[in-house]
């Protein structure tokens, strides 16, 4: 990797990063409720970025993919609101969050791998 690949994907990773909090903050002011879904939206959303980018321009994969989408997506954070989920006593949806998260990113990314080789 040289020093400028490494540089632009560290400045795509913090583009990345503000846009998961943007995108955030406005799907949970729109649905106002104690559901991580803009979490789950930025997670499924991103994974499905990637198997496009993956697929299509494979040449720009690590800055777009590991940069990029690596700051956009946050499984981290799904887990955290899984936890509190949990310890609200909400095990129903703390389950659910944890299972769709999954299931859905791996679903878009596949999508996502399809329309990009149609690309």
């Amino acid at each position: 990797m040289t020093p400028l690949v490494f540089l632009l994907a560290s400045v795509a990773g913090g583009v990345g990063a503000g846009l998961r909090y943007l995108v955030d903050l406005g799907i949970m002011s729109l649905t106002r409720g104690r559901f991580p879904w803009g979490i789950v939206i930025v997670n499924l959303t991103g994974s499905f970025a990637l198997g496009v980018v993956t697929a299509s321009v494979p040449d720009a994969a690590f800055i777009v993919g590991a940069g990029l989408l690596g700051g956009y997506t946050t499984f981290s954070t799904a887990m955290l609101d899984a936890i509190a989920l949990w310890r609200d006593g909400d095990r129903p949806a703390s389950v659910g969050h944890v299972i769709g998260t999954f299931a859905g990113a791996v679903l878009a990314a596949l999508a996502g791998l399809g329309v990009g080789f149609l690309i």
